[in-house]
């Protein structure tokens, strides 16, 4: 009935609110009896499960109440609460858990429905729980969850991590649109920044709206949370601060005629009310997209995202001439 070496696990609830779950390795030729120890659930929070399994980190435990502390953290990290999820970060999704491990981010646990199976991506070790289906969609956030979520540790980089080589760096100046962070750390990444800097009053780049604007590229793109004097400090070495505005505000240079192939800071200022003051007097020159067309002024993610390949453009044509 079963092929050699396939699984088959079951779970009880013990005494108190401890859980346990024996393991039989069942072939042909070979048992095995092991008994596991499990995070603290409480007696209602779990039901017996009976079932072949696949997959190296296989669960059979399925929790069914809301109220499980490891739910709870995943509900916490969805909604930003870092210090109920203990500073980690919720990810959803099939394709942003092959992005994480992609880039090397460290999962801490990953939560699966019962109506699919654990990823055989999932690195052998990493805690996996199986939710009822109501459970899991009550944990997540999107309308029509793909049955696959995860915590894990973001990593926090310094700003040192954005000044090798040219630096090309993003400064996200007071955005408070998670989709246009989001959309601006992936085009940091494809025009190839060296990272993004993000100021008091920005929205916080492991928003889940930013996460998955980002498509991936927040698990991989440096960005570092900045006050006006680290920003500032990035003249001493050499990097020019570049203040993106409107065409007819401050007499700005268009983006072709000005050099962007040398080490530089392009600043991105809030979605409605611009860079403030400081910026712009903190600025070494203005700059602009010109629109032939009757608009006031582009989106913050589309005009950090043309400068950006601006740049990208002329370090290109830098590098290819002898």
């Amino acid at each position: 009935m079963f092929s050699r070496l396939a699984e088959l696990r079951w779970g009880y609830v013990g005494y108190g609110a401890k859980a346990a779950s024996l393991h039989q390795d069942i072939s042909t030729d070979h048992f095995a009896l092991t008994r596991l120890r499990l995070p603290e659930m409480p007696a209602d929070s779990v039901r017996f499960a009976l079932m072949p399994l696949s997959g190296k980190n296989a669960t059979s435990l399925i929790v069914t109440s809301r109220s499980n502390s490891r739910v709870k953290q995943l509900r916490a990290a969805f909604a930003g609460q870092a210090r109920l999820s203990g500073g980690l970060v919720a990810i959803e999704g099939d394709h942003l858990l092959t992005e994480a491990l992609r880039s090397g981010m460290v999962l801490k646990t990953v939560f699966v429905s019962e109506r699919r199976s654990v990823p055989s991506i999932v690195p052998r070790g990493v805690e996996v729980l199986t939710l009822t289906d109501e459970v899991f969609a009550g944990a997540v956030e999107t309308q029509s969850p793909q049955g696959i979520a995860a915590l894990l540790a973001p990593v926090i980089p310094n700003i040192e991590a954005v000044l090798h080589g040219t630096p090309l760096i993003l400064v996200a100046a007071g955005l408070q649109d998670p989709g246009n962070l989001g959309t601006l750390v992936r085009s940091a990444e494809a025009f190839g920044a060296t990272g993004v800097l993000t100021t008091p009053g920005t929205v916080s780049a492991w928003n889940q709206k930013a996460i998955r604007a980002s498509v991936g590229s927040i698990f991989r793109m440096p960005v570092v949370a900045a006050i006006a004097a680290e920003v500032a400090a990035l003249k001493p070495h050499g990097i020019r601060l570049l203040a993106a505005v409107g065409s007819d505000d401050f007499n700005p240079t268009d983006a072709q005629k000005i050099d962007l192939s040398g080490p530089t800071a392009l600043l991105i200022g809030n979605e409605g009310a611009g860079l403030t003051a400081e910026w712009m007097e903190m600025a070494d020159k203005h700059v602009t997209i010109p629109c032939p067309g009757p608009v006031e002024s582009l989106n913050a993610a589309i005009a950090g995202s043309l400068l950006l390949y601006e740049a990208s453009r002329q370090r290109s044509r830098r590098r290819s001439q002898p």
